[in-house]
């Protein structure tokens, strides 16, 4: 007999049952159904913002037909009849790639940023105010002569054409987030002013040594307390030694004689206390105490002047090239961001004349007419950071509303100002400064501790001048900078285009007075030459190393350098010319410029590669390429060598050290010994440095690379004792940092240390300057790309830079990376970090990125043959109304 088992159901657990089924298909169903309007909204939102880039474009204010061609890259040649019409059409196609990162930025130099993030910018809004950018980019405007304010007109009409087409989220995908947020915002007309300001910001981001001015101080002080003068300055010299001139080349070993230049183009009128009204309107200060680092979230907005802030550029001789004409390299680094700083374009007056002398090809900024970095049809130019010392701290004796000046009370300028917040109340500011410039003691953490220290007026070398007669309430800190005065370099980006030999040149690079670069060039005659441009203060009777004290007027800036008296080299014997952040001229120079150069590791580097390869064979542009991709680390050869007798515990730190023994100090993508030796350099850093009762300053590879140099020759030195972590020896230091780090890597990427990669340590995570770090993940992922696996490091010729004791990820870049030969210009070749497009999910958002990273340089069309075979897409853009 068979049983049978039977289920009984109940009728309402299967009514349940089959309605919670209903409910969860349904729920899937709308899920999906949302996902998927989702995505088409999404997708349709994006693509609005995408730019037309074929057909025929009619725009009201266009005097003649331009046309627009497109390589595959995006990368738009414009051609154009006249000047008006060639910086109007680059005025309204940089806004249809980079309108969102334009308007950000002009927010950014007009401390504005409150009015479309709301109340978290309005601190760093008052900082940025404080500096004063906006006014005097329009100072700059007003007293431009009248063609070239009539390039920034243009300019700003072609912007203006494309903002009165389109709205919203037509502009930018940024703008439809910012609208859930802050409906109610709506750009502005693009104003000539908004172009010049952005000068202003790329001086802040190479603005020289206040950071380290400030350090010295507060270290200074530190050691006060456990050393007598000569105490203090032994440890400073150790801590900051001075560039080795003996070891490391500088720019103009001999400076060339070239006829004296008749431009007028002197630097702008020096200011005093009897002629300041400029200077006044344009640096001005804030009482404001929201933000602990007001420095830190500028930076963040406009540009850190972090490890790796600098450049590389060199020009060789065709005596020394298999072409026999020049070569010209160049890779400004800067700190990354997304979209990159750069824009590339190539602008051409369809036919050259005086009336549109214009035929050139090169970096621009979107958001600026014309070209930064690049060459014509004569002459190819680059730039690096100058490093000279254009930035000083003044300390500041105040009573009330006065501070004593030359044993008086003066009057302290005081105004007010309005930030207005997106969702929030305005916010007034009172606004001082004193005759050096801004006070910036209360904005910012450092500053503000120098002006509190007892007697701050010592830390300008021990010569506080005369003291005031009257007892003081306070002290403060102002800050005298170059770009605080009205200057030129609006101007000079035009003269340097339209340069034809190398007098014209140096008379284009007299107006480039902030930010001081170095300039080299290279013509097709076969020259090659550099300027030391820049408006270079003659100072009193400090030297700007430390802060100076207010009260004495001996301390003062003096003047400027005189352009003829400014170092220059024309066709020099060696057969080239390097830049790279380097001392320009040895200590013999008339004039102090600076004591603190780089200290000249990639410059060195650089100047050993190119007599390595001509020694070989003559030099090509490929060979240039190379150099640009070095990546030897200069200090890890010391280590490896420094750790050959060291004895450390356990086999996994033994088999890393083992690693350093057959490494070629290339920081390689795929190197396990690169890893190594970057984890052991920051770990023994911090272990020499801060980790310390006292802590003494990491920043600046560098530096310390000369600094820990000097102590591996020196076993004896008290700095290798170090209490807090047990160590009284060299060896003791090396083996535990040597220990830590292997410990470091392991928990990183695995113990096995051949599975090691410096490239996946060192990454690359592209961050958009804005929504990219919101905090708010789904909004990053649109923003954000990567990372990148990146080779390279600090201090090295391939410099991405890092910062010790904070991550090993990459932070500043070549920003872009250009190889130009005098003798085909189409055989020329470029990159840049990002793409031509800020707009994401365009298919040139970042589509550079790759090559960037590999170290891949594409062809750089130039001749209209060589554009017409590049060209992918063409608009006609044609006039309107």
């Amino acid at each position: 007999m068979t049983t049978h088992s039977t289920e009984i159901v109940d009728p309402s657990r299967s009514s349940l049952g089959a309605r919670i089924g209903r409910i969860v298909f349904l729920v899937v169903a709308a899920i999906v159904v949302v996902a998927v309007a989702a995505a088409f909204f999404v997708t349709w939102t994006i693509q609005r913002s995408f730019p037309q880039t074929g057909g025929t474009l009619p725009l009201e204010g266009l005097r003649s037909e331009v046309t627009v061609q497109r390589d595959d890259r995006g990368i738009p040649t414009i051609t154009a009849d006249s000047t008006h019409d060639l910086f109007y059409a680059e005025g309204f196609v940089h806004a249809q790639d980079r309108f969102f990162e334009m308007d950000f930025r002009r927010h950014v130099t007009a401390g504005r940023v409150a009015e479309m993030f709301g109340e978290s910018q309005a601190g760093t809004d008052a900082f940025l105010r404080t500096l004063g950018w906006r006014k005097v980019a329009e100072a700059e405007v007003e007293a431009m002569d009248d063609v070239t304010r009539g390039y920034y007109e243009a300019y700003a009409d072609g912007v203006n054409a494309y903002l009165s087409s389109r709205s919203g989220a037509e502009l930018s995908l940024e703008y439809a987030v910012i609208g859930m947020q802050n409906p109610e915002y709506v750009p502005e007309p693009w104003e000539p002013a908004d172009s010049v300001a952005w000068l202003k910001a790329m001086a802040w981001d190479l603005r020289g040594n206040i950071e380290d001015e400030a350090e010295r101080a507060l270290l200074t002080a530190q050691l006060a307390d456990s050393s007598d003068a000569a105490g203090i300055t032994a440890t400073l010299d150790e801590l900051y030694p001075a560039y080795p001139f003996d070891e490391h080349p500088v720019i103009v070993p001999e400076i060339s004689t070239v006829p004296t230049l008749e431009t007028g183009a002197e630097p702008a009128a020096f200011t005093t206390d009897a002629n300041d009204d400029e200077m006044q309107q344009a640096a001005t200060t804030i009482e404001w105490h929201e933000a602990s680092d007001v420095i830190e979230a500028a930076s963040l907005l406009v540009g850190d002047v972090g490890e790796g802030i600098g450049s590389n550029s060199w020009v060789v001789s065709g005596d020394l090239t298999e072409s026999g004409m020049p070569l010209l390299a160049n890779d400004p680094h800067l700190g990354a961001s997304l979209p990159s700083v750069w824009y590339q374009v190539q602008l051409r007056c369809s036919e050259v004349t005086d009336e549109c002398p214009f035929d050139m090809s090169g970096f621009s900024f979107s958001g600026l007419p014309g070209i930064v970095i690049g060459h014509n049809q004569q002459i190819a130019w680059g730039f690096t950071n100058l490093t000279t010392d254009v930035t000083d701290l003044y300390i500041e004796r105040i009573e009330g509303d006065q501070y004593w000046r030359d044993g008086a009370l003066v009057p302290i300028e005081e105004t007010t100002e309005t930030i207005k917040v997106a969702g929030g109340d305005d916010i007034d500011l009172t606004i001082r400064s004193t005759v050096h410039g801004p006070i910036i003691s209360g904005l910012v953490d450092d500053f503000t501790a120098i002006a509190k220290q007892p007697e701050p007026g010592l830390t300008a070398g021990g010569a506080a001048g005369p003291a005031p007669t009257g007892e003081a309430s306070e002290y403060a800190v102002s800050l005298r900078w170059t770009a605080l005065d009205p200057g030129t370099a609006a101007t000079a980006i035009f003269a340097l285009s339209a340069a034809q030999d190398f007098e014209e040149f140096r008379s284009a690079a007299a107006l480039f007075d902030v930010p001081a670069q170095n300039l080299i060039y290279a013509d097709v005659e076969g020259n090659i030459g550099y300027q030391t441009p820049g408006r270079l203060p003659v100072r009193g009777a400090g030297d700007g190393w430390m802060p100076q004290p207010g009260w004495d007027s001996s301390y003062d800036w003096t003047g400027f350098i005189p352009f003829d008296e400014l170092p220059v080299s024309y066709n020099p014997e060696s057969g080239y010319i390097v830049t790279a952040n380097n001392a320009i001229v040895t200590d013999d120079y008339p004039y102090f410029l600076s004591r603190d150069w780089d200290y000249g590791y990639r410059a060195d580097r650089i100047v050993h590669l190119i007599e390595r390869y001509v020694a070989a064979a003559p030099l090509t542009a490929q060979d240039m390429r190379e150099i640009q991709m070095d990546s030897e680390m200069w200090i890890g050869k010391r280590l490896a060598s420094a750790m050959e007798d060291v004895e450390v515990k356990g086999a996994g730190t033994a088999d890393a050290v083992a690693l350093l023994r057959t490494w070629d100090a290339q920081n390689d993508v795929a190197s396990p010994a690169a890893a190594y030796a970057n984890v052991l350099w920051s770990n023994l850093v911090q272990n020499l440095f801060a980790e310390r009762d006292q802590p003494l300053p990491i920043d600046g590879h560098g530096r310390l690379f000369t600094v820990v140099s000097d102590l591996l020759d020196d076993p004896s030195d008290p700095l290798w004792a170090n209490p807090g972590i047990d160590v009284a020896s060299m060896d003791e230091m090396l083996a535990l940092s040597a220990e830590e780090a292997y410990d470091e890597l392991a928990a990183l990427q695995g113990e096995a240390v051949t599975g090691w990669r410096w490239g996946d340590l060192h990454a690359i995570t592209l961050t958009s300057d804005t929504l990219g770090s919101s905090g708010i993940a789904p909004i990053e992922m649109l923003f954000n790309r990567g990372p990148y696996a990146v080779g390279g490091g600090a201090s090295v010729v391939n410099a991405t830079g890092w910062e010790l004791g904070a991550s090993y990820a990459t932070t500043t870049v070549p920003s872009m990376r250009m190889v130009v030969d005098l003798a085909d210009f189409d055989d020329s070749t470029w990159i840049h970090l990002t793409g031509a497009s800020g707009h994401a999910f365009d298919e040139h958002y970042v589509d550079q990125t790759a090559d960037w990273a590999a170290g891949v340089q594409k062809p750089w069309a130039f001749s209209e043959k060589a554009v017409d075979a590049a060209t992918r897409h063409t608009l006609v853009l044609t006039p309107g109304g």
